[in-house]
């Protein structure tokens, strides 16, 4: 077994990590019966579809920020904060009497997941190092698709007896608050003097550069994948597959597809320019897949090539950077990656919902498999470019 697997701190890490998941999918199947009990509010329709979206957006404007409040004020207790906002706003749908103060309170979760993310993700790379680092966030993959897909099987069933069931989920944060407590410890203080401050370790010279592409390449990969669970339900009515087990089958599909790469994609070492692009790869086929798929077993297959391609680059580009980037900035660097890879998510309908209406669903699929095929080429041209310069910059030191 793994000894990553029997140290604590890795359980930790990788429940703080579940937990984001939850942020956007997990109401998802209450959506219409809210829409329905707040008929009698005009803005109803278009509020509850924002509910999904409105998380995503405030993580994306606020990592950044939570970023540089992780470099510091240390770790825990911007964790430990977010653990409280997210519990609190994120149960807040149980009761608030209006649906103009649910979508508040969604917004307020965006401020928690920031929180929970920027330091989790720092977090690993101070615990951690080299081959370890990317096994863990492999491994932290893989329980965030796994975990997302009990909770919305979970949600699912509590919103067939009431929509508001499913904000209860969140409560989950309230006992894992004093486990969490107790198995991350605050780091040594890097970058610094005096007493429990550790010298900072040498980053690439060109770790900007890194840290740049991995975000928006993070970013983009999200536009184009985000297409998945927000349009594929629609594109699988189309050919005839219009029962919601169908798309759940095919999401199901693609989570467990995820979670197993994820886990193969830290353990094997292609580099971090060939894993991306393998991943890219098998995200094109994916892709390609879905959009000629005319019977179920074909659209699993497409989801799971496009699960097992996400395993290989996400966790590629979080280890990418943070390896390549000091210490000190590790909090900078993960609020960075975080807002990427929610700005993608908020801005995927965006991009996506004009190529169907142009190109239909099958069409806007094989666009989706394009522009993975630009984002690989893309990132080995950036990637070479910046390689030859760090070597001439190491050796002229």
């Amino acid at each position: 077994m793994d000894r990553l697997l029997s140290d604590p701190r890795s359980w930790g890490l990788m429940l703080a990590a579940m937990l984001t998941v939850m942020s956007n999918a997990t109401i998802t199947p209450s959506l219409p019966g809210l829409e329905a009990a707040f008929a009698d509010d005009p803005l109803a329709p278009t509020i509850t579809r924002l509910l999904i979206t409105a998380p995503s957006l405030l993580v994306a404007v606020v990592a950044p920020l939570a970023g540089v409040l992780t470099d510091r004020l240390g770790r825990r207790r911007p964790l430990l904060w977010g653990l409280v906002i997210y519990a609190v706003a994120g149960t807040a749908g149980l009761y608030l009497p209006t649906i103009e103060a649910i979508l508040a309170s969604r917004l307020a979760l965006g401020l928690g997941v920031a929180l929970i993310m920027t330091a989790q993700a720092a977090l690993i790379g101070d615990y951690f190092d080299g081959p370890a680092r990317g096994r863990l966030m492999g491994y932290q993959m893989a329980s965030t698709n796994l975990g997302g897909l009990l909770f919305v099987t979970a949600a699912g069933a509590l919103a067939a007896s009431d929509p508001r069931l499913p904000f209860a989920i969140y409560a989950l944060a309230v006992p894992l608050f004093p486990l969490l407590w107790r198995i991350l410890p605050e780091p040594p203080r890097l970058g610094g003097r005096g007493h429990g401050v550790l010298p900072d370790l040498a980053a690439d010279p060109g770790w900007r550069m890194v840290a740049g592409v991995m975000a928006g390449a993070a970013g983009l990969t999200f536009v184009i994948f985000y297409a998945v669970p927000t349009q594929l339900p629609y594109h699988l009515g189309g050919i005839g597959l219009d029962d919601p087990r169908h798309a759940g089958a095919v999401m199901g599909a693609m989570m467990a597809s995820a979670a197993v790469m994820s886990v193969v994609s830290g353990l094997i070492r292609l580099g971090r320019i060939a894993t991306p692009v393998t991943g890219y790869a098998l995200l094109t086929l994916g892709f390609a897949a879905i959009a000629l798929a005319q019977s179920l077993a074909m659209a699993m297959a497409g989801a799971a090539l496009i699960g097992a391609g996400l395993g290989f680059c996400i966790p590629t580009f979080i280890t990418a950077a943070l390896n390549a980037s000091p210490a000190r900035y590790r909090g900078l660097v993960s609020g960075l990656i975080t807002s990427a890879i929610f700005l993608g998510q908020f801005l995927s309908p965006l991009a996506s919902t004009p190529l169907v209406a142009h190109l239909g669903y099958p069409g806007a699929f094989l666009a989706g498999a394009a522009g993975f095929v630009i984002l690989a080429l893309a990132l080995v041209a950036m990637l070479r470019r910046q390689a030859p310069a760090v070597q001439v910059k190491r050796i002229s030191e």
